[in-house]
């Protein structure tokens, strides 16, 4: 791998990372979104570069796939979903504050890091460098999933799961296979769409997404 190839692996992976980290920072879901879609253009980024190292025209075709619907379609659904009302533009209330957020995200990629020890010692690597990166995408879309109350953003943290599960795939492999590939996403944007149709209804019925107040309700 030359060092252009390096540095542009390093750059798309760094701003994988800092977006997931933004997610914690940001409170307007508006400007979530856009954070996830910038998130979307670095993954396609990072596929597009090992698919250049390697000569595979497949995973220079799942880039453009990728960017296609991880930075244009699913930010676009999730925009869609937000749409009908003005009580669901920030997160208000999360269950960790905005400063221990960040706090446990430098926990979680601390984490990220020690735990991906074993896989970068095997086949060192500029792509397995990067393996922690990935792991640390996982932990903290989980971190989101777990301590958001608003359903957008708890998709948000799924949707941020399953880019870090694709980036450490593609890192530590010569590359899975496309059909694989687009089974998966479909899959993904199938689970959006389901979620939006429900988000929609639970407006309609409830007015709003905050889960702790349905509790209340059920309660």
């Amino acid at each position: 791998m030359s060092a252009v190839h390096v540095q542009l692996l390093n750059l798309s992976a760094g701003a994988l990372l800092l977006s997931a980290v933004l997610v914690l920072w940001r409170r307007e879901l508006v400007v979530i979104i856009r954070v996830f879609a910038v998130q979307g253009i670095a993954l396609a980024a990072l596929i597009a570069v090992l698919g250049a190292v390697q000569g595979s025209l497949e995973l220079a075709v799942f880039a453009v796939g990728v960017l296609v619907l991880r930075a244009g379609v699913l930010p676009g659904l999730l925009r869609y979903a937000l749409a009908s009302g003005p009580q669901e533009r920030r997160e208000t209330r999360p269950l960790v504050n905005v400063a221990a957020s960040l706090l446990a995200a430098a926990v979680l990629t601390l984490l990220a890091l020690a735990v991906s020890q074993p896989i970068t010692a095997l086949a060192p690597s500029s792509a397995t460098q990067a393996v922690p990166i990935g792991i640390a995408v996982v932990l903290i879309g989980f971190f989101v999933l777990v301590t958001r109350r608003r359903a957008v953003s708890q998709l948000v943290g799924f949707l941020l799961m399953d880019n870090g599960i694709t980036a450490v795939g593609f890192l530590t492999t010569a590359g899975i296979g496309l059909v694989v590939e687009v089974g998966v996403a479909l899959d993904v944007l199938l689970v959006v769409l389901v979620l939006q149709i429900l988000t929609g209804r639970m407006r309609e019925v409830f007015g709003g997404t905050d889960l702790d107040e349905l509790r209340e309700l059920s309660d």
